[in-house]
C-alpha cells in the first residue's frame, strides 16, 4: 500500500473509490473529518505558477484542522540551494505531509523516498493526479455516484503528451472508464503510460483508445475534456504548437458528436477561442466551476486517506 500519491495509479481502484466517495461527503459537509486537528502542519511547495492548487490545498488543510505551511520554491530553491534529500529530511521531521507542485517527476520521487511522511504530487510535467481526482468526483456527483463511473466514456482532446492526458489515462482506467485521447500524431501519449493504463483497464473493465481523429474520439462520449495547448514552461512554443491543434478545438459542432448532455471539463486556466470556445466553456454542459471546487474536496479526501492509512503502516 503506497503512502504517497505521486501518480494516478498509486491508488488501487478500491482506494480511488474510497477517496472519491469521501470527496462527495466533504462537499456535503466540509467538516466531515479533521485528521490534521492539533493543528498539524502540511508543507505546500510551489515551483510553478498556481491559483486553484494553492487555494484548494491551503483551504483544505485548514478545514481538516491543520496549518498550511506555504513554501516559496523560488526562495527555497530545492535541489539547487539544498539537495532534495536534505530538504526531505528537514521537512519530514516537522510536518504531517508534503505537497509539491514542481517540474520533474524524479524530484518528487526523490522527496518521497526520504521524507517519511506522505508526499503528494500537486502537478509535475508528467502527471496532474489531484486534478483527475477532482474531475472524477465531479463526474460522479453529476452522474449519481462513484458507482456510475465504470463503463462511461471520457474523451480528452488536445495535447496527448502532456500531464493531463497521462493522468486521464491512468486515473480514468483505474475508475473503469473508457478513456479516449484525441491528439495529433506527433503529440500522442508516452507509450509506457498507455501500456500501464491498458493493464489497469484490463482489470477494471475500462479501455484505452488513442486516435488522431477528433470526431472519432468524441463520438458518443459521456464527458469531453480539454486543456491548454501550451503547457507551463513552453510558452515560447505558442506559435509552433497552435496550428496542429486547431481541429481539436472543442466547439459546439464537435461537442455535438458526443452523447446528448455530455459534460464538459477543463482544468483551467482556459483560453476561450483556442482549445475551447466561449460558447462551450460557458454553456449548459460545462461543469468547470464544479470541477474547480472539487479540487478542494478531492484533495481533502486524499489527504485524509493518506494520513489515516500511513498511520497504520
Amino acid at each position: 500500500m503506497s503512502k504517497h500519491f505521486l501518480r494516478d495509479d498509486d491508488l488501487t481502484p478500491e482506494q480511488q473509490g474510497t477517496v472519491l466517495r469521501l470527496a462527495l461527503a466533504f462537499r456535503r459537509n466540509r467538516q466531515e473529518r479533521t485528521p490534521l486537528a492539533g493543528p498539524k502542519a502540511v508543507a505546500v511547495i510551489f515551483d510553478k505558477p498556481t491559483l486553484r492548487t494553492q487555494v484548494s490545498f491551503t483551504t483544505g488543510i485548514a478545514e481538516l484542522g491543520g496549518y498550511p505551511l506555504l513554501v516559496d520554491g523560488n526562495l527555497a530553491k530545492i535541489g539547487v540551494r539544498e539537495s532534495i534529500s536534505d530538504t526531505a529530511h528537514v521537512l519530514g521531521r516537522q510536518v504531517a505531509a508534503i505537497v509539491w507542485r514542481t517540474f520533474h517527476q524524479s524530484s518528487l520521487e526523490e522527496m518521497a523516498a526520504v521524507a517519511g511522511v506522505p508526499v503528494i504530487n500537486a502537478l509535475t510535467d508528467d502527471f496532474h493526479p489531484c486534478q483527475i481526482l477532482a474531475d472524477l468526483a465531479t463526474l460522479a456527483d453529476h452522474w449519481g455516484g462513484v458507482g456510475e463511473l465504470p463503463g462511461r466514456t471520457l474523451t480528452y482532446l488536445g495535447d496527448g503528451a502532456n500531464n493531463m492526458a497521462h493522468s486521464y489515462l491512468l486515473g480514468g482506467a483505474t475508475a473503469g472508464l473508457h478513456v479516449r485521447i484525441g491528439a495529433p500524431s506527433e503529440f500522442h501519449p508516452r507509450a509506457d503510460i498507455v501500456s500501464a493504463a491498458e493493464r489497469i483497464a484490463a482489470a477494471t473493465g475500462g479501455s484505452v483508445t488513442v486516435t488522431s481523429d477528433p470526431r472519432t474520439a468524441v463520438a458518443g462520449a459521456d464527458a469531453v475534456a480539454t486543456d491548454t495547448w501550451v503547457s507551463m514552461g513552453r510558452e515560447e512554443e505558442q506559435d509552433l504548437r497552435s496550428q496542429p491543434f486547431v481541429p481539436y478545438r472543442l466547439d459546439s459542432e464537435l461537442l455535438g458528436s458526443a452523447r446528448d448532455g455530455a459534460l464538459v471539463l477543463h482544468c483551467l486556466p482556459a483560453y476561450r477561442g483556442k482549445e475551447i470556445t466561449a460558447e462551450v466553456l460557458d454553456g449548459p454542459q460545462s461543469v468547470v466551476w464544479d470541477e474547480a471546487e472539487y479540487r478542494l474536496h478531492a484533495q481533502k479526501a486524499l489527504l485524509t486517506h493518506l494520513l489515516e492509512t500511513s498511520q497504520g503502516c
